[in-house]
């Protein structure tokens, strides 16, 4: 194997250890938003997505990257959280073809009692994560740049 190919085998590794991290971490964040929240994963980075703009309200496709959706998936989406009173849509004023997705008052207390579900379940997995050997490393890498 040359040095290529070793380089090639370290970037395949890390995103093979990358994504066992990230499985292990939605798994368990879909288990307890759905339980205490009747919340998916998605739907909660798409509430949390929209509480982190000023004026609470997103454009479709800004949406869309954040949640790392497709159009068509996050039209569906929105339209879910809009019939459970979550979020609405509003037409862009200086553009009538965009629309603008923001959080109701509903959506906004969801998100406030569903966010400490969330960020506890992150915690303890990470440190669960990291006594694991195989992904010890990338959660330290993780914690590496955390003030605290």
């Amino acid at each position: 194997m040359g040095i290529a190919d070793d380089a090639v085998e370290i970037r395949a590794r890390g995103w093979r250890t990358l994504a066992a991290l990230h499985g292990m971490i939605e798994t368990e964040l879909e288990r307890a938003l759905q339980r205490e929240h009747r919340l998916s994963v998605v739907e909660f980075t798409v509430l949390d997505a929209l509480s982190r703009q000023d004026g609470w309200h997103m454009r479709m496709r800004q949406l869309a990257r954040a949640a790392a959706l497709s159009s068509s998936a996050t039209t569906r989406l929105v339209t879910r959280l809009e019939d459970r009173g979550l979020l609405t849509r509003i037409l862009c004023d200086d553009d009538r073809r965009g629309i603008y997705t923001e959080l109701t008052p509903a959506g906004q207390e969801l998100l406030a009692a569903a966010r400490p579900t969330h960020d506890g379940v992150l915690e303890q997995t990470l440190a669960e994560a990291c006594e694991l050997p195989e992904l010890a490393s990338l959660v330290e890498a993780l914690h590496a740049d955390v003030p605290g």
